[in-house]
């Protein structure tokens, strides 16, 4: 009686198992399919990751590639060759990439706002690049030739031009406009309602009609884990290049020069990271140079 007792609950055990394999199974299964609403239009040829959900009024072209996990809200758009990276998220109305010719590629966990636009007609060439997790808010524009960084967050209504390179850890407030060609440095803060006609080295807060230098962005700085003591380094080396002394005589050239032999007298860490100028090249430098002098 006893073993016919355990041979049953053995075959109950046996039968849960199988059961709860059968269960893991399909969920798995259906976690890796990807929805489509029957309202959406994707187009045969079009690249579809596992995990996608597009939703209702969407539109993904014949050379769109779509990473997993992504999500397409309602009436948002994918054309073009464009190449969504995984687990990116494209809110309502957004479009990426349209049907001309050159490449848009996106990285992964990205965030595109509402009516958010990155490449549309008509734009003389369309390449861009756009790192991983960025935050891109409703209305913001990113035009041709763009090449944007990591960790980003762009409020709403930050225009950028063609041709505009923004580094990584970059803070936009909203209705910011970017002329072509400018370079945006890491960990930089851009004020409202500004209008960047020149580049914003790293560490630097500008703001403005024609922006103009408002210090460091110290609370960027502490956000993003600086000590204490690195940011007594850069305000040092602000001060030094950007506020003289009002008896000084020395030009922006001679300050710059003194404070790059200074650097490469010492070998700490936080010397080396007061010598932000190298982070923008010298021919941005030298484009800029109305906006640096003091």
């Amino acid at each position: 009686m006893a073993a016919a007792a355990t041979r049953a609950v053995r075959r109950l055990l046996i039968a849960s198992r199988s059961l709860h394999a059968i269960s893991s199974e399909g969920a798995a299964r259906e976690a890796a399919t990807s929805f489509v609403h029957p309202a959406a239009v994707v187009h045969p040829d079009a690249v579809v990751g596992q995990g996608v959900s597009i939703g209702p009024f969407c539109t993904v072209g014949a050379s769109a590639r779509i990473g997993d996990a992504c999500q397409l809200h309602a009436g948002s758009h994918v054309m073009g060759d464009t190449e969504l990276g995984e687990r990116c998220v494209v809110l309502t109305g957004a479009i990426l990439g349209s049907d001309i010719p050159g490449q848009t590629i996106i990285g992964e966990n990205n965030v595109i706002g509402h009516h958010a636009v990155v490449g549309v007609k008509c734009q003389d060439l369309k390449y861009k690049v756009i790192g991983d997790n960025n935050l891109i808010m409703g209305s913001c524009h990113i035009a041709h030739d763009c090449r944007i960084g990591n960790n980003n967050i762009f409020a709403n209504n930050t225009l950028f031009a063609g041709h505009v390179v923004v580094e990584d850890c970059t803070h936009t407030a909203g209705a910011v406009v970017v002329h072509q060609f400018c370079h945006i440095g890491s960990f930089s803060f851009l004020g409202g309602g500004s209008v960047i006609a020149q580049d914003v080295p790293r560490y630097m807060m500008v703001a403005g009609d024609r922006a103009e230098l408002r210090g460091l962005n110290l609370e960027g700085l502490k956000r993003n884990g600086f000590s204490d003591q690195e940011v007594r380094m850069l305000r040092k080396a602000y001060q030094q290049v950007f506020m003289p002394s009002i008896n000084s005589q020395s030009s922006f050239d001679e300050r710059l020069a003194e404070l790059e032999r200074e650097i490469e007298l010492s070998e700490t860490h936080e010397a080396s990271l007061i010598l932000w100028t190298g982070h923008v090249s010298h021919r941005v430098l030298e484009r800029s140079r109305p906006f640096f002098d003091c």
